[in-house]
Formats: C-alpha cells, sequence, structure tokens
C-alpha cells in the first residue's frame, strides 16, 4: 500500500489499545535444533493474510526452528472445517466473531485481536467515482456491484454492514445494494481463481465487476497485479473497521501457543504493517 493511501485510510482506525511491543518477541521456548525436530504448528487463516502471514510463519521459523504449515480460505468455511475435525492448532480469523463460536463452544481460548482492516472499492478504470461520489456509483443501476459471501466470509458480512450504514444515509439504499450485490468470492461454491492470480484481481480482470468491496489490503494488492484498477476509499460514513482475531485451541502445544503470542509481536507486527494492516 503507498504512504497516500495507509495515511489516508488509517485516519479512522481504532487507536491501538495495547502495545505490541509488550508481547514476547517470537516466544522462543526452545532452542531452534529441538524446535526443527517438534511436529508443525498448524494454522488456519483468512485469506486475506495469505501474504502476510506467510511472511511472518517464515520469519517465526527462522527465528524458532519451528515448523509452521498453513491454510487459507474464508473465516467462517475455516471455522466449520475446524468444528467437523480438522486439527488446526491456531485460527487467525478476518473477524472475532468466528473464534467467539469456538470458543463458546469448547476447546479454544478466548480470541485476541492482532490487526485491523477497513474496506475500500476496488474499481474497474471505465467507472469515474470517488469517496464521496461512491454511494451513487454503488447504486447505480448500470453498475455491477461484487462483494464476498456473507456467513462464510467475514468481507461479506462488512460489506453488508456497509449497506446498513448506507440506508441511514440514503433511506432505502439497503435494500437496493442487498439485491443488486453479487457474491461472487468466500462462498463455499465460489469458483476460485486460477493458480498463481490473486481471486480479486482476477474477478476484475475477467470482467465479472465494476466495482467490488473488499478489504483495502485485497484492493491495493489486486491493483498491483492488474494496474488499469482503482482503489476508492470508502468515505467515513460508510467505512466498516475490521478487527481480525486470533485464538488457540485449549490443548494445544506450547509451540502453538508460542506462535499465536508471536502474532502480536514487534517482528510480526511491522510485517503486518507493510502489507497495509492496521495495529491492534
Amino acid at each position: 500500500m503507498s504512504s497516500e493511501i495507509s495515511n489516508r485510510f488509517w485516519v479512522w482506525a481504532v487507536p491501538v489499545l495495547a502495545t505490541v511491543g509488550c508481547a514476547t518477541p517470537g516466544a522462543d521456548v526452545r532452542a531452534p535444533e529441538a524446535a526443527a525436530s517438534l511436529p508443525p504448528v498448524v494454522v488456519y487463516a483468512a485469506g486475506s493474510l495469505r501474504e502476510a502471514m506467510t511472511e511472518v510463519a517464515r520469519d517465526h521459523e527462522a527465528r524458532t526452528g519451528q515448523k509452521v504449515t498453513l491454510t487459507f480460505g474464508a473465516s467462517g468455511l475455516l471455522r466449520e472445517r475446524i468444528e467437523k475435525g480438522e486439527g488446526a492448532q491456531v485460527f487467525a480469523s478476518a473477524d472475532t466473531q468466528h473464534p467467539q463460536l469456538l470458543a463458546a463452544a469448547g476447546g479454544w481460548q478466548r480470541h485476541e485481536v492482532f490487526v485491523r482492516n477497513g474496506l475500500c472499492a476496488l474499481v474497474q478504470a471505465h467507472v469515474n467515482t470517488t469517496p464521496s461520489t461512491l454511494l451513487a456509483t454503488l447504486l447505480d443501476p448500470s453498475v455491477r456491484l461484487g462483494t464476498s459471501t456473507p456467513k462464510a466470509d467475514p468481507s461479506g458480512d462488512y460489506a453488508w454492514e456497509l449497506f446498513r450504514k448506507a440506508d441511514q444515509v440514503a433511506p432505502g439504499a439497503y435494500a437496493k445494494l442487498d439485491t443488486k450485490a453479487l457474491k461472487l468470492t468466500g462462498g463455499a461454491d465460489s469458483p476460485k481463481a486460477p493458480a498463481g492470480r490473486g481471486t480479486y484481481a482476477w474477478v476484475m480482470d475477467s470482467n465479472q465487476a465494476d466495482v467490488f468491496l473488499t478489504y483495502c489490503t485485497n484492493a491495493v494488492a489486486a491493483q498491483k497485479e492488474v494496474q488499469r484498477l482503482k482503489t476508492v476509499q470508502v468515505p467515513p460514513e460508510l467505512q466498516v473497521a475490521a478487527a481480525y482475531g486470533f485464538t488457540v485451541r485449549s490443548d494445544a502445544p506450547p509451540a502453538a501457543v508460542a506462535f499465536g503470542q508471536a502474532l502480536l509481536s514487534a517482528p510480526a507486527q511491522a510485517v503486518f504493517r507493510r502489507y497495509g494492516f492496521g495495529q491492534p
């Protein structure tokens, strides 16, 4: 994310609630040689974390010797897989609701917020819009509006929260947006991007939507992949703050607990910031 976009985007962000430096950096509980012989830590994480979490995990392995295996997907679908018995030890979600559901059912610890995000509009080159005219653009019957799938993917839930805010600005907007929105990603049956392609860059490059509401981090990454696309900031009255929470299985080994806490450490937070995420 460019410094200009990053600075404008995080003006609305919730202030830091905790000092990330207070977490144990890397939580190195074993010598790297000993850790390398242990089973890998199994981490399930939201798809929007793919690039940043991959780097965080790689750095953690280099620092501690502890191997980490990563599985990415829509947070709601990952939670369902965990509930059906898959062996995740750390779950990093794009919201706090899905970790809360796991904890409420038993067997998982209380979640901790580790990064924040927000919504932006990923826009085709031919669509002329600005933050001040974005709502009118979304409501334009000729504009195809893409979103992710609510309940399966928090990005979709955040989009519908934006629709509810829009209704306060323009009465009747919710019904129109709810009807027209195309749920193009994040669902169990959603088409997958070809290998090597970013989901949102591929959706827009293949002309499936004129405007797509997604995380700002996703929008900037898609724009880098398909440079003709534009990223438009959501105005403050419509903005939705996305808090990402992680939880650790109650009976997880110390190495999994250490990786969870490492997400709050200064080195990991520096990586997340470079990818455009906000602090906890």
